[in-house]
């Protein structure tokens, strides 16, 4: 096991175990957690929900907290998203969770009723010692997963992973008679091959002429994972690859598929006991149930949402329609950029698109929220501060009338939030700016500052106050969250900003979901172009990125077309 020689001191505050592993590998990892526990540290799993329907449950291990994509609970590829993640812990941390939470109680007519708890926690409220930054999440791509998982109940998605995994052991079985090696004897639904005369190389090509991505692990090493829409056909194929594209000699019916999922890592604990997961079995019945559910929503359909930013722009059809073509929705974030000429296209449109609009040398699309936008533009900020031996530039000057997520993202990116005061009609009270931006003049790194505010006022002195700021050596985030009432009127850059996110799900035509899915690009002035973020698998970003801020290249790519019609056909 890869964790036998795991040492634990006093150093040591947490633990992340991937489970399966990205080879495909599934071990008991109790006594880990067990050394982890004794020594303080908290331990993480990052998992999949559907392996988790056969296999043992990360909390029955020990672990303290469970996270994962739920992507594939009825949700597709879509080139990295939109996808709804999970989080999941113990009840005795709650109170440290991010995010909303929904939790059950009573109006005031003493009917039972739903209503966001533990609010305390979040940025609205506690500002800079929020639990998260979290604001525009993956509302509707949870939905549609928990009705996936209303849909099929516990019995169907255990059939559903009984299923990819016994296709997995009868590949398993085949690549055996072929004389080659399995890397790991228990696995779920992905195996790591070494091939006996063919490089990994090889091997690959070998399966593009078949339309198959192979994973490529090293120079001897592929990888090959399957799921819910791999048929005995693709076994076949894949057997014939793995055969040097040469005809197999035995038939699949002959393969003998031997368990290999330990006794002790088989679920034997019951899951999804709610009685909606075991009501709805039929198209109508399900059908009936989420329109229930619909009319105890209020949305555009019963009356005007007094939401601005959000809710103005109209998410016509024309621009919806190509999110449904499985050339957008079908393709995997790692697939090979020549597989994805189109995205790549789409891709450089709206950067070069977003950067006119907004006057800024370069954006990436990579944030997946605005408060994602914030905490990339932030890091990028710092990255740059740091290129000129300023690391101790952390002060981060805040409005007081700014969104709580500002404050929240601050304080995520490493920054300390120094509050500016506001006007009772919301104008930053600019006496209070200079004499805190003088204070702070040897360690401030930036200001954040929404435009127009969160009162709906345009800061008359907008260029003074990135003056006032630059002269103190700080840089400038504009807040795009109102970017409605600038666009094609006035551009950030221009203003004197140096970093601003943009709202596709406002500004651009994605429809906010009842909270997500959204999109925040950045864009950057020219000195901070390469700071931009970049990708472990994918290559992008700027000379000198800052870390990934999305597990995905481009973020929530397949949502990208909406905003891409809109601008397409709306023009200059």
């Amino acid at each position: 096991k890869p964790t036998q020689e795991l040492t634990f001191d006093d150093t040591v505050f947490g633990v992340l175990l991937q489970y399966p592993t990205t080879e495909g590998a599934i071990c008991d990892y109790s006594d880990l957690i067990e050394s982890a526990h004794e020594a303080g540290a908290m331990v993480v799993m990052a998992t999949d929900l559907l392996a988790l329907t056969l296999l043992k449950a990360p909390g029955e291990m020990g672990a303290d907290i469970a996270v994962g994509n739920a992507q594939r609970f009825g949700v597709p590829l879509g080139y990295g998203g939109p996808h709804a993640a999970f989080f999941a812990t113990r009840d005795i941390h709650k109170r440290q969770m991010p995010g909303r939470i929904v939790g059950v109680s009573r109006d005031c007519q003493e009917k039972t009723a739903f209503r966001l708890s533990l609010q305390t926690r979040e940025q609205h409220i506690r500002r800079d010692k929020a639990t998260s930054n979290i604001c525009t999440a993956q509302a509707l791509l949870a939905n549609m997963a928990a009705m996936y998982a209303c849909y099929h109940g516990p019995r169907g998605l255990r059939k559903i992973a009984g299923r990819i995994h016994s296709l997995t052991r009868f590949l398993a079985a085949g690549i055996a008679r072929l004389g080659h090696e399995l890397k790991h004897e228990a696995y779920f639904d992905t195996l790591t091959i070494s091939h006996t005369s063919l490089s990994a190389k090889d091997l690959s090509n070998i399966a593009l002429d078949h339309q198959i991505n192979l994973r490529v692990l090293d120079e001897k090493t592929i990888s090959i994972a399957l799921d819910e829409t791999t048929t005995e056909e693709d076994i076949a194929e894949l057997l014939q690859i793995l055969n040097e594209d040469r005809e197999i000699s035995f038939k699949q019916k002959d393969l003998t598929a031997a368990e290999v999922v330990p006794q002790t890592l088989r679920r034997t604990s019951d899951f999804l006991t709610h009685e909606v997961f075991h009501k709805h079995r039929s198209e109508t019945e399900l059908m009936r149930y989420l329109k229930r559910l619909e009319n105890r929503d209020l949305s555009l359909t019963h009356s005007m949402i007094p939401l601005g930013s959000c809710t103005m722009k109209l998410n016509a059809a024309s621009e919806m329609k190509p999110i449904s073509w499985p050339e957008f929705s079908s393709i995997h974030p790692f697939a090979p950029l020549q597989q994805s000429r189109g995205y790549q296209q789409m891709f450089s449109d709206l950067e070069n698109w977003l950067a006119q609009i907004t006057g800024f040398a370069s954006v990436s699309l990579q944030p997946n929220a605005g408060s994602q936008g914030e905490y990339a533009g932030l890091l990028v900020i710092r990255a740059y501060h740091k290129s000129r031996n300023e690391s101790n530039r952390k002060i981060c000057l805040i409005p007081t009338s700014a969104h709580g997520t500002n404050p929240a993202s601050a304080v995520l990116a490493g920054m300390q939030v120094v509050p500016v005061n506001c006007s009772d009609s919301g104008d930053i009270d600019m006496e209070d700016l200079r004499s805190k931006a003088n204070k702070h003049i040897d360690d401030l790194a930036a200001m954040m500052i929404t435009y127009p505010s969160t009162y709906g006022v345009f800061e008359e002195g907008i260029q003074e106050i990135c003056e006032v700021v630059h002269s103190a050596g700080g840089q400038v985030y504009l807040d795009g969250a109102n970017l409605n009432a600038l666009v094609g009127i006035a551009q950030p850059g221009a203003l004197g900003a140096d970093v601003c996110h943009i709202n596709l799900h406002k500004t651009f035509c994605i429809p906010h979901g009842g909270g997500g899915p959204g999109m925040g690009p950045i864009g950057v002035a020219e000195h901070l172009v390469d700071f931009l973020p970049a990708h472990p698998v994918v290559n992008l970003g700027g000379e000198n990125p800052i870390g990934a801020v999305s597990g995905a290249p481009w973020g929530s790519s397949s949502i990208l077309p909406i905003s891409w019609m809109y601008i397409a056909m709306m023009g200059s």
